[in-house]
């Protein structure tokens, strides 16, 4: 679907909304501009973020779906506000194109450059084709990674750089990188695109000093290279060398304003013996941190998987499925592909009955009593934490909150007294947790970030 087709589809779609309340739709998209629809990325412009929030409260929804029904696609949207439209939805008169506007760039050094390439590049190697913006569902666990993937590859609003993304394994991050990938390349065929894990950075850095031939290697990664991609960027870890290494191209890029996104399971302050510099340069970008899909996003995501490998499934059995398999993203696409491959087998239906009784073999029966470890395990999860971190005598801040959260917590959800939690967290004094429950307390009433994070983990344990 061009350019073309595209704005055609959502302009029907538009049309189709307004029907529902004509005057109200006029009133708030004559501050609301179309800029882009590509693999499924609506991209709207809005005159400020009172427009933004309300069309998206009140109209987006049906928005979305007009397109999604006509057009097949997983619908997200992202924003981009600038109090100076060109071309407001709802003036029917004005049509003419939208300039794509110059990026704005926070924590780089100027304008955005992009270099005048006629030759088409390679595409990079090791991308999923599957992985595109269009395929990846977008829920409040992971809506600021994606908009800042989608800023990245060239989508519009402002794009940081370094972005660093971040979160437990089968989430989405590489998903993330790959469509920046796809994006960039389809947008820019000659743009030099750099996807390489940590671990295969490491490898192609000590082949190159084994064979002197680390020119080569640093002109592929600091001069030919327009776009550098990391997965597991924590790999780096303890090795001394292959970090220096890194921290000069990163630095290279980074001057010459080239976009550079990192992945990681942890944040970056988060990261064992990974040199001071990096952590810092990392940090100095925008970190998205993806948490675990909430239960209508895992729906959305079964649903989504199952349109793209051609398996018929019921909402019961999508719901069903999402219900089972809460943390992983990566899990739940595979459980659905193998229920698809037994029934291709058995010619068995795909219902409830089915994989009810496929699933009880392979996941464990879990107690409904929620105990210690349960909840410190949530508490980790939310953190990107270790179990062990928060019995350990590790005092680093971001150790010591969560550590405090999963005391208050049990205090609140279990019957344990203040010497039972102390001996569960480490053997530490009943006064040490009596403290951290109150200090907890009081900064719930108070600080509504600590109220979010408290609510988030109660949420993951409600449905535990």
């Amino acid at each position: 679907m061009n350019r073309d087709e595209a704005r055609a589809v959502f302009e029907r779609a538009a049309a189709r909304t307004r029907e529902r309340s004509p005057a109200t739709f006029d009133q708030w998209f004559g501050g609301v501009q179309y800029d882009d629809l590509t693999d499924g990325v609506l991209t709207l412009r809005a005159q400020n973020e009172f427009v933004m929030d309300w069309v998206r409260t009140n109209f987006l929804p049906d928005l979305v779906e007009q397109i999604r029904s006509e057009s097949g696609w997983s619908v997200q949207v992202s924003w981009i506000l600038d109090a100076k439209l060109d071309a407001p939805v709802s003036s029917a008169t004005v049509s003419r194109p939208v300039r794509p506007r110059p990026l704005e760039v926070v924590g780089g050094n100027g304008p955005v450059s992009e270099r005048p390439e006629s030759k088409r590049m390679a595409p990079p190697e090791d991308i999923n084709p599957r992985h595109t913006f269009s395929n990846f569902i977008v829920g409040p666990s992971n809506q600021l990674a994606h908009a800042a993937a989608v800023a990245a590859a060239g989508g519009g609003g402002r794009r940081y750089n370094p972005l660093f993304l971040c979160g437990g394994t089968g989430l989405g991050k590489t998903h993330l990188v790959h469509a920046i990938a796809h994006r960039v390349y389809e947008e820019r065929p000659g743009a030099r695109i750099r996807y390489v894990s940590a671990e295969r950075f490491t490898n192609e850095f000590i082949t190159a000093l084994q064979h002197q031939r680390m020119d080569e290697f640093r002109n592929k990664y600091r001069e030919q290279c327009d776009l550098l991609l990391v997965d597991d960027i924590q790999f780096l870890a303890g090795r001394v060398q292959t970090q220096e290494e890194f921290f000069h191209t990163f630095n290279a890029l980074h001057n010459a304003d080239r976009q550079i996104v990192v992945t990681s399971d942890k944040y970056p302050q988060q990261l064992e013996r990974m040199e001071e510099r990096l952590v810092s340069r990392f940090a100095s970008g925008l970190v998205a941190d993806i948490q675990s899909p909430e239960l209508e996003t895992r729906v959305a995501i079964v649903r989504n998987k199952a349109q793209l490998e051609g398996i018929e499934l019921d909402d019961e059995v999508a719901v069903y499925l999402a219900q089972s398999i809460k943390s992983n993203v990566r899990e739940l696409e595979g459980t659905l592909i193998r229920l698809a491959a037994k029934s291709s087998l058995t010619g068995r239906k795909v219902d409830v009955e089915f994989v009810k009784s496929e699933l009880s073999a392979a996941i464990p029966h879990k107690t409904q009593t929620l105990s210690v470890e349960d909840i410190q395990r949530a508490v980790c999860q939310h953190f990107h934490l270790r179990t062990s971190d928060l019995t350990s005598k590790d005092r680093h801040k971001t150790v010591a909150f969560a550590r405090h959260v999963a005391m208050y917590l049990c205090k609140q959800r279990l019957k344990c007294s203040f010497p039972e939690l102390g001996r569960a967290f480490g053997g530490r004094d009943h006064t040490t947790v009596m403290s951290a429950v109150r200090k907890i307390e009081a900064q719930r009433e108070d600080d509504p970030n600590v109220r979010a994070h408290i609510e988030a983990i109660e949420r993951k344990l409600a449905v535990e």
